[in-house]
């Protein structure tokens, strides 16, 4: 008997990733189409093989993982790829010979590499949502979905050009976020580097020139003098440890229970706290909103949309409602139980709800707090800009203060 990995499309619709024991290939095939299952690949894993080989296969397995999640897919190549693929579409061309032309063009070996397995699978009959959902670890859930829905419809192209548009306006927010923060990281970062060359360089350079002297130094003088000192001779240890602290925090993020702290954390600091939650609730009302505008059921709408929000308690706070609206509970009455969602976009999704314009009232949550999210960063940034300008001045203007004062104290003893 040999161990297969497989991935594999269920009865049920789901694709997943299993391994297997069967005496060949070919009879695991059969035993998979025999309860009903697709399979999308498959590889041998020879765990009786010797330890040593198999600790170069691992080795080399980790590696080749890693060089392709440095060469991943990134989301302005796959929006390109989109836009190549709806042109095509809408000129009648079918979608094999699509993925052809495409290929041709295609430049990042990883994306291609995916594609070329895609367009097999096309060949062989898979669906194309179907293609896309197997390699779930490279595209977002939110895309096969769209498409499976599209599929069902026939309005392919349509559902394509929705998503192009959420992407594009979820993209558009992130650069605008990113962008207004820009200055006033430059102005940290700056303002830090010269405190570091302070205390690290110049200050330790005055301590004999003021020991020549022989003067008693002022209380803030020896203050500084004593931080300077005893930085310049632990900064190795001083980076070392706050290197270890970040890595150690984000090794503790990316846990289940960090991420949810650190998310619940977030939501609770002053303005950038609104913010966060704000942005939280356009990504889910977008997303919803694109699925069931694609005509993607409530339910597993719900599901995926829960997955694209970036921030795990409101995340989470859209998992519970999942089971009371499959249970035919309404869904602005389960949104507003969890605790998360403001009496606006409550409001909102109750009037789509009752009126049959769900998509529309979701487009609309999503676009008020677009809006509210750049009003909201603005004022924050005009906020931080001269905060940080006076703080770091301050700090600044004490450590050169430190240095000045007992200049004036010597040419003043030198005087008398």
């Amino acid at each position: 008997m040999a161990i297969f990995v497989c991935r594999i499309g269920t009865p049920d619709g789901m694709v997943a990733t299993r391994t297997f024991d069967a005496s060949d290939e070919d009879s695991l095939r059969a035993e998979l189409a025999r309860q009903g299952s697709h399979l999308f690949s498959v590889r041998r894993s020879d765990e009786a093989g010797p330890r040593s080989g198999a600790s170069l296969r691992s080795g080399a397995e980790a590696l080749g993982r890693f060089l392709r999640r440095r060469r991943a897919v990134s989301t302005e190549e796959f929006l390109v790829f989109n836009q190549e693929l709806v042109a095509l579409l809408k000129a009648g061309l079918p979608v094999v010979a699509g993925f052809e032309i495409l290929l041709e063009r295609q430049q990042n070996a990883r994306f291609r590499e995916i594609l070329v397995g895609i367009r097999d699978q096309l060949v062989s009959g898979v669906a194309l949502s179907d293609a896309f959902l197997s390699h779930g670890d490279a595209f977002p859930r939110l895309y096969g979905t769209s498409l499976k829905a599209g599929e069902r419809s026939g309005e392919v192209e349509k559902v394509l050009r929705r998503y192009l548009s959420y992407q594009k306006i979820l993209g558009g927010v992130k650069r605008r976020v990113v962008g207004a923060l820009v200055y006033p990281a430059v102005l940290m970062g700056l303002a830090v580097g010269l405190i570091t060359v302070l205390m690290t360089y110049v200050i330790p350079k005055f301590v004999e020139f003021f020991a020549g002297f022989g003067a008693e130094l002022p209380l803030l003088t020896r203050v500084v003098i004593s931080v300077a000192t005893n930085l310049r001779a632990n900064i190795v240890f001083v980076v070392v440890g706050i290197v270890a602290a970040a890595w150690s925090l984000a090794r503790w993020r990316r846990t289940d229970a960090g991420h949810r702290a650190f998310d619940g954390f977030l939501l609770k600091i002053p303005v950038v706290g609104s913010i966060l939650h704000q942005f939280a609730l356009s990504q889910f009302a977008r997303s919803l909103a694109t699925l069931v505008g694609a005509g993607t059921p409530l339910v597993p709408a719900l599901e995926i949309s829960a997955g694209a929000v970036a921030n795990r308690r409101v995340s989470e706070a859209v998992e519970t409602v999942v089971p009371k609206v499959r249970e035919g509970a309404e869904l602005w009455k389960s949104l507003e139980q969890t605790g998360q969602f403001t009496s606006l976009s409550v409001e909102m999704i109750k009037v789509g709800e009752a009126t049959g314009a769900l998509e529309e009232m979701l487009t609309n949550v999503s676009d008020f707090y677009d809006e509210a999210i750049e009003t909201s960063l603005q004022r924050l940034v005009n906020l931080i800009e001269p905060v940080i300008l006076v703080v770091m001045g301050g700090v600044i203007a004490t450590l050169l203060l430190s240095i000045y004062l007992p200049m004036f104290t010597i040419l003043s003893n030198i005087k008398g």
